[in-house]
């Protein structure tokens, strides 16, 4: 395709196109951690659905609506995958919280991660709304701040605070983790039609930039924290990478 082929993408060619991604991402089979560890993120699902300071932080959530193509569905992956994570890390060594409790940290975290997505430092942003939004709930001094610092270093290419609890810690990098599990096929066959839906952009816009972005989500490759997101974020990315390799050739070839 050359430029006035893809300024002339229509509502019809964006929904061809997002089947393709779909299609795409069915034809290379889900990511390794869902296959090696389904019980663990069926049991942090679980959790979430059951939980009502989980059901109660949903509720609030939505009032914000879709922040720019992070929205419901994307807080909800981030919440249930920290959830899981935190299932695998803590079977491996001991730490002084209850595991469900830091589960449910890790929820409520992963559906406030975003909470201020369209401002410029949302982490830190939505961290200190998260501070705010938390009074409300039955939660302790500690248990609040380690939310919020969670929040505000989730934060891709930043350095992150070290947070002297280990438990905070793991909860922290549980956090990262499941945000940039979302940096795989999620990012193609969800995130870009969600963004291009909420900021009334096309498809057009989107293609001349796909190089530019796929250099962005290799360089994530090696960010992952917890050894659970060592093993197996970068499968999510090379996923993900080769999802948006397929699609930008075949859009390009044959429009």
């Amino acid at each position: 395709m050359d430029k006035k082929e893809i300024s002339a993408l229509s509502e019809h060619d964006h929904e061809r196109a997002r089947n393709l991604t779909i299609r795409i991402a069915t034809d290379l089979g889900s990511p390794r951690f869902y296959l090696n560890h389904h019980r663990d993120v069926e049991k942090s699902q679980r959790l979430f659905e059951r939980a009502p300071m989980v059901s109660h932080c949903l509720g609030i959530v939505e009032t914000y609506g879709d922040c720019y193509g992070h929205g419901l569905l994307h807080v909800r992956k981030v919440a249930v995958d920290a959830g899981a994570i935190i299932l695998l890390e803590m079977s491996h060594a001991p730490y002084a919280i209850d595991t469900e409790r830091l589960i449910l940290l890790a929820h409520l975290a992963g559906l406030l991660h975003d909470i201020k997505r369209p401002e410029k430092d949302h982490a830190r942003a939505g961290a200190r709304e998260a501070s705010s939004i938390l009074t409300g709930f039955a939660l302790n001094e500690n248990e609040c701040s380690a939310i919020t610092r969670a929040i505000a270093n989730h934060e891709a290419f930043q350095t992150p605070d070290a947070l002297d609890e280990p438990a905070g810690q793991l909860l922290s990098d549980a956090l990262y983790d499941a945000d940039k599990f979302r940096w795989g096929p999620d990012n193609f066959t969800e995130t870009l039609w969600a963004m291009l839906d909420a900021r009334k952009a096309s498809l057009a816009a989107a293609l001349p930039r796909f190089p530019r972005g796929m250099e962005a989500l290799r360089s994530i490759r090696e960010t992952f924290r917890t050894p659970t997101g060592r093993e197996y974020g970068p499968d999510f990315i090379d996923r993900g990478l080769e999802i948006g390799r397929r699609f930008y050739e075949e859009m390009m070839q044959t429009g």
